[in-house]
């Protein structure tokens, strides 16, 4: 392993490169988070509300590659018995996203795994520090998928939050999609970093193939942030959170009208009939702002290897410089 990708999270996690899988709802199953962990990253299930029979199947997928695996949550969406749950198969760390992880970090340590929570803001970051975090995610806006509605961009958070919480590892994300991210994540003081866009586009992700079709094909002046498709697909969502998505006829017909949308029945009813009848896509396409460099669909495994020479090579071109 070259010296220059070995970080305090590296170190931590038995890990080959400081490169991590997001733990994606609904695309970041077994077979991703494996392919990470044997490309040398940190593979992350994404198993949301924690249900059993999900991490029945994808648990073992990941497990059976004997390297240090995790799990995460959405915080709002699980109880007591999900996380103890998922501890029982014995993950290297859980990660927790979106509201208050005080009720589980406790749990967690007991179990001996490691604690990674992700913060959209610095009072998040300091309530994280305070509860023992081993590793803190900094997510920035230009995330795909769900985040702060009125967060900060990734340049200037990831700092703000290293100094904050230091002497914590801290994991950038937002916006991070190949090598010269993960090197720009590295000198701005972070440990790593957390990429999900760039593995949904990948052999391995549980996603349908239009939708890997559509982030190969998507540029990041097309996304937006919005609580639009939320609200249409009936999400229970918390509203202090939007989500990052590629255009949607739904966004266009509804954009400024949340609470109209909200309000309206049969406007809900319309969304789940153009699913049916396949006129809309089943799910949105979550897409971070860095979907532009996003131009193939390779092996996670072998796309690890990739962004981590990338990021050496860049890493050394800004020293000879």
């Amino acid at each position: 392993m070259a010296r220059v990708l070995s970080t305090a999270f590296t170190e931590m996690f038995g890990v080959r490169y400081p490169i991590v899988l997001a733990p994606m709802g609904g695309s970041a199953g077994g077979a991703l988070a494996a392919a990470v962990c044997r490309g040398g990253g940190f593979g992350i299930l994404g198993s949301g509300n924690g249900d059993p029979e999900w991490l029945a199947r994808e648990v073992p997928i990941v497990a059976d590659t004997g390297r240090p695996w995790g799990v995460g949550f959405l915080t709002w969406g699980i109880d007591l018995g999900a996380v103890e749950l998922a501890l029982s198969y014995g993950p290297r760390a859980v990660m927790l996203s979106f509201g208050d992880p005080s009720p589980y970090a406790e749990h967690v340590r007991r179990a001996g795994a490691l604690l990674i929570l992700q913060v959209t803001d610095l009072e998040e970051a300091r309530q994280a520090a305070d509860l023992g975090a081993d590793v803190i995610v900094a997510q920035g806006t230009e995330s795909g998928g769900h985040g702060a509605a009125r967060g900060r961009s990734t340049l200037p958070f990831v700092p703000a939050v290293v100094d904050l919480v230091a002497p914590v590892p801290v994991l950038a994300a937002g916006g991070i999609a190949d090598g010269r991210g993960v090197a720009a994540a590295l000198v701005l003081g972070a440990a790593g970093a957390l990429i999900g866009t760039r593995f949904q586009a990948t052999t391995e992700a549980l996603v349908d193939p239009s939708t890997t079709k559509a982030i190969v094909a998507g540029r990041g002046q097309d996304t937006e942030l919005s609580r639009v498709l939320d609200i249409a697909r009936g999400s229970r969502w918390p509203s202090k959170y939007h989500a990052r998505t590629l255009g949607h006829p739904y966004l266009d017909r509804w954009r400024g009208r949340e609470a109209e949308l909200a309000a309206d029945p049969q406007a809900l009813q319309d969304y789940q009939d153009d699913v049916a009848r396949g006129a809309i896509p089943p799910r949105p396409v979550w897409a971070g702002e860095a979907v532009d460099l996003i131009n193939d669909v390779p092996s996670a495994t072998d796309l690890v290897a990739t962004m981590a020479a990338q990021a050496e090579a860049a890493l050394t071109r800004a020293g000879r410089r």
